[in-house]
């Protein structure tokens, strides 16, 4: 069996990050572990710019993003194997991955979990019809198109307004399709907000709120769809039906995070549908952390470089014993109009001066009170004019508000006036 450090699952960008940071805080015995041919993850296929505005105070696209990371971790020498795919990992920190070698085990000191996200697809929602070739994910088509060049179809309409959807529908139509309108389940969009500029208004794309996709029609290849309007319980209205004459559906449905290897270690599992971490990104694993999209799905890949940093920091500082633990810890909730929050637990002894507390709201939501509260006792209030679900906020908590070790930290929305 062979022995490092520090393993690395995922060579994307919140991989690359925590390598960086936990080398450049000491520790040299690192391997990242890629399943790809290429690190950079999601970011080699996201061609259009917008990337780095926070990371790098300039306008990039992904793969000029992803390039710099990796140019960071090939200047220190940090060792990374491309097409490894990591079966599993256990609780004593043995990581188990195949690759063109063969299968190989690792007896690792710490891990970092860096594994990204992944798209729903078609069956995890269940509509009604054939299942015939032409409905796919906006992700796949994403690659297809620029990666390898391929065309996914001539007359498209999307499933989902999540910003890869967005995306695809203007690059769609760049490419000389014809995207006939973009259908949205909720009452508002679920991309952020430049991305519904740029992508569906500046290219007279109409988006569909408040409807869904009722049917598919087509044998062998997708002929038609059918959109309906959904009442306040999200069930179709009858008499709405829409039909539309495509080639092509495209899904953005949706992500969740990558983390059925850390479920399968016995992590403790978070509503994000990562696991659950405390203010360093360790997981409930001693010496296990996760970070990026596999621990909670952000919205913007500076955030991710962010969470990644921090976890190579805690790592090194696991590695070289300054990580201490304590028995006392303060649990984080979600309060009202409040999705998730992360970290999930603060050990307060180990805590920086400064603890960032990153969450989403449940709903579009206007002239709000975000409401820290300890232990039943508001102890920080911070207005928004606008919040909404796609956007994650962060909240620099300062530790010296918590006066206990112990108890239960809530974030909650409250509104004005009362």
């Amino acid at each position: 069996m062979e022995h490092k450090d520090l393993v690395i699952i995922g060579g994307g960008s919140a991989g690359m990050a925590a390598a960086v940071a936990a080398y450049d805080a000491g520790i040299k015995d690192i391997l990242i572990l890629e399943r790809t041919e290429f690190l950079g993850g999601i970011l080699n296929q996201c061609i259009h710019n917008g990337f780095g505005l926070h990371e790098f105070k300039e306008e990039l696209t992904g793969p000029e993003f992803l390039t710099r990371f990796v140019d960071q971790v090939k200047e220190r020498g940090i060792a990374y194997e491309l097409e490894a795919n990591v079966l599993s990992l256990s609780k004593d920190k043995v990581v188990t991955y195949l690759s063109a070698k063969g299968k190989t085990e690792i007896q690792a000191k710490a891990v970092i979990m860096a594994a990204g996200c992944y798209e729903r697809n078609s069956g995890a929602i269940g509509i009604p019809g054939t299942r015939p070739a032409g409905v796919i994910t906006a992700g796949q088509a994403q690659l297809y198109l620029n990666e390898f060049g391929y065309m996914v179809g001539k007359k498209v309409f999307i499933l989902g307004s999540g910003d890869i959807g967005l995306i695809m529908a203007r690059r769609m139509t760049l490419e000389g399709a014809k995207v006939l309108g973009v259908a949205e389940l909720m009452p508002y969009s679920n991309g952020l907000n430049r991305n519904i500029q740029q992508c569906l208004k500046d290219f007279d794309i109409p988006l569909y709120l408040s409807h869904t996709v009722t049917k598919i029609i087509g044998k062998e290849h997708l002929e038609a769809i059918e959109i309906s309007q959904v009442d306040e319980k999200m069930r179709p209205i009858p008499g709405t039906e829409q039909r539309f004459d495509v080639d092509t559906l495209l899904l953005s449905i949706g992500l969740i995070p990558n983390n059925s290897i850390l479920d399968q270690a016995g992590a403790i599992p978070s509503s994000t549908r990562g696991s659950k971490v405390n203010q360093n990104m360790e997981t409930s694993i001693p010496g296990v952390f996760s970070c990026g999209n596999v621990l909670h799905v952000h919205d913007l890949v500076d955030y991710v470089v962010e969470e990644g940093r921090q976890a190579g920091a805690a790592a090194a500082a696991y590695l070289q014993g300054k990580e201490g633990k304590s028995e006392a810890r303060i649990e984080c909730v979600p309060g009202n109009g409040i999705g998730y929050v992360v970290p999930s637990w603060i050990d307060l002894e180990q805590a920086g001066d400064s603890i960032p507390l990153k969450f989403r709201c449940r709903k579009p939501s206007k002239n709000v009170y975000i409401s820290i509260s300890f232990n039943g006792k508001e102890i920080k209030k911070m207005l928004k004019l606008a919040m909404i679900p796609s956007e994650m906020e962060i909240m620099k908590l300062p530790k010296n508000l918590l006066d206990s070790n112990q108890g239960k930290l809530e974030v909650s929305l409250v509104a004005k006036g009362e």
